[in-house]
């Protein structure tokens, strides 16, 4: 047999196992073909006869591809499928789920977890594959790869997330209040905060010299102007927030609470550990 069709053969005895990881974590038929698809490219074109765990190396592409497909679906800003059961009938996608035995209300959670959440999850949950192989696909470590799972889990298990249209109201807070920090508009910052606002930091800015809690709306104002020039927009865990990321690797997240369309709360984190747990895209 030659090697293309030895090749051809083992691919396409991983092909069901990869299509089938590959729709659970897009959500999406054609996207997962187009995953798998790239798998069998990138194989084609390494060393073959160099990879010792074939069905392994493909997984790990494939859960690779995908990550960067919901990531690049974030940062677009791209509505997810829409997983609500109309009054006949139901969504195509939603046909491919269900045929595959995976229940209406998992597909909606699914939907709702951040990229690297919705990986750990589907890898280790629904295809029992150790967190010492998805961490490098998630680029964590072991521990964050389990927290990622972990947090999946809950939100499984019934922790509701913010709905949608609670997202794009706080995105919109704080996009305006990156713009008012950014241009040191004291009158503007004023006017997004709460009166009882409070900044907490964790002990890893406290090092660097935060204050450990700021409470007031003049107080967590003047903290602010005309201080964020380097902050960057950002999805915090699936929630608006901003994020310092010198070289694209973040450093200080800045986690938001809204109410009301007022920030009552704003959460600096600087410690390596909690932010390597965390899902940041960048926007």
């Amino acid at each position: 047999m030659e090697k293309r069709d030895w090749l051809t053969e083992k691919f396409e005895e991983n092909r069901p196992r990869l299509a089938a990881i590959a729709v659970r974590m897009l959500g999406s038929r054609s996207e997962a073909d187009d995953a798998v698809q790239e798998a069998w490219l990138r194989l084609s074109r390494s060393d073959a006869g160099a990879i010792e765990n074939l069905g392994g190396w493909l997984t790990t592409v494939v859960g690779r591809v995908c990550l960067d497909m919901l990531r690049s679906r974030k940062s677009r800003r791209e509505e997810p499928l829409d997983f609500h059961a109309p009054e006949v009938g139901v969504h195509p996608e939603q046909e491919v789920m269900l045929a595959e035995g995976i229940g209406l209300a998992l597909i909606v959670v699914l939907e709702t977890l951040t990229p690297a959440e919705r990986v750990a999850f589907v890898l280790h949950d629904m295809f029992a594959m150790p967190f010492d192989e998805i961490a490098p696909i998630v680029g964590r470590s072991e521990t964050a790869t389990r927290q990622l799972a972990s947090r999946a889990r809950r939100r499984v298990r019934g922790t509701p997330k913010a709905p949608r249209a609670d997202v794009a109201r706080q995105r919109k807070i704080v996009d305006a209040f990156l713009a008012a920090s950014r241009g040191g508009d004291f009158g503007a910052l004023l006017a997004l905060l709460d009166p009882a606002v409070v900044l907490r930091s964790d002990a890893a800015a406290v090092q660097v010299g935060a204050d450990m809690e700021v409470a007031g709306r003049e107080s967590v104002a003047a903290v602010f102007a005309g201080r964020a020039r380097t902050a960057r927009a950002a999805l915090i865990d699936g929630l608006p927030g901003l994020v310092w990321a010198p070289g694209g690797k973040p450093r200080v997240v800045f986690g938001f609470k809204v109410a009301q369309d007022k920030v009552v709360e704003i959460e600096m984190i600087a410690d390596p550990a909690r932010l390597e747990a965390m899902e940041v895209v960048i926007l």
